[in-house]
């Protein structure tokens, strides 16, 4: 058994990233090691003052080099792939300098508008690299910096929701249902999805709240539109009580490191409306069957006469290529393979 910690910049929300490094951190129990959570917010086991995206000051690094103290490897969740605090980026470089350490790679920055010219990730004799998409990974190895990819896992027999009595609570009675179960920012493209319920005649429910002041476009676009929205998770209301309470899921967004919604509406059983981001051709390779964000006669179609078999289908697909259970044995050559180097 090895202790590990999980870094980043935050960790416990309903980020993706927290999402996604929470279900390393079980998968690393399920292999036996022991595992510790450090961040700059949220629910870590150690929290760090000025390792949060958002600190002004700077990192506790004497903090920093105690929560890390005595692991055997650390695992860095995307702090140092988007720089969005780089004092945090450089003391994360100082404190695993020449220790075990694997970086995961949710985002890089060239990936985001005005990071064109922004550096790769740093290499060092004890540093593997993974990243999410093969997007990434090829990107990463034209500038000299070798990784491996490893796509997101989701639980595909996921609990059943209340989608009565969920329903109830957004007060939408029995009229189609689009769940948009993101954040809402600008790449999420919320516009996208607006225009996609006023041609189905459906309510648009934005599950996460509006992030990076987007507050004021959000509340333009909403107001500008003929489509009902709801916005918010009611208390008591579960992720899968959100999927079993839509008729369809949106992700209109034009970028996605991977897209999670799209292997999520799958596993519960649900329709989804796609824009095209540049990774979803990697997901859909797979051989799961989507519909384009402008298929509306597609889409009304699935609405009026759902095809289950078509659902079932996709969940097959998933569990060949996304499966939660297969994680653990996904995850184990690349800790091992670090852990020998450390002993």
């Amino acid at each position: 058994m090895a202790r590990i910690g999980v870094l980043s910049y935050r960790l416990g929300g309903v980020d993706g990233v927290s999402v996604e490094a929470a279900k390393w951190v079980r998968a690393l129990r399920a292999l036996g090691h022991e595992v510790t959570t450090v961040a700059g917010e949220g629910t870590a086991d150690r929290v760090v003052e000025g390792l949060s995206h958002r600190a002004s000051g700077p990192v506790d690094e004497a903090a920093l080099s105690a929560a890390l103290g005595g692991l055997d490897l650390v695992v860095v969740e995307n702090l140092v792939s988007l720089p969005l605090n780089p004092r945090a980026v450089e003391a994360t470089y100082r404190a695993l300098s020449g220790r075990a350490a694997l970086f995961r790679h949710h985002d890089l920055p060239w990936q985001r508008p005005g990071g064109a010219g922004a550096p790769p990730p740093r290499t060092g004799p004890r540093w593997r690299h993974v990243t999410i998409n093969e997007l990434s990974r090829t990107e990463l190895a034209a500038r000299g910096v070798e990784a491996t990819t490893l796509y997101n896992a989701f639980d595909l027999d996921p609990p059943p929701g209340e989608r009565r009595r969920t329903r109830e609570r957004l007060g939408v009675g029995d009229e189609r249902l689009v769940l948009m179960p993101s954040r809402a920012i600008p790449r999420k493209n919320v516009g996208g999805a607006l225009a996609l319920c006023e041609a189905l005649g459906a309510t648009l429910w934005i599950l996460g709240p509006a992030e990076d002041g987007y507050d004021e476009a959000l509340a333009r676009l909403v107001a500008s539109s003929a489509a009902p929205v709801r916005r918010g998770r009611p208390a008591e209301v579960g992720v899968a009580d959100a999927y079993a309470a839509c008729d369809l899921v949106v992700v209109a967004s034009t970028w996605e490191g991977f897209g999670n919604p799209v292997l999520e509406s799958v596993a519960h059983r649900r329709p989804l409306a796609a824009f095209a981001y540049p990774v979803l051709a990697e997901i859909t390779a797979t051989g799961l069957a989507l519909f384009d964000l402008d298929d509306v006669a597609g889409l009304a179609a699935e609405l009026r006469a759902p095809d289950l078999a078509r659902r079932e289908a996709n969940v097959a697909v998933a569990r060949a290529h996304f499966d939660l259970a297969d994680l653990p044995r996904r995850l184990a050559p690349l800790v091992e393979d670090l852990l020998a180097g450390s002993r």
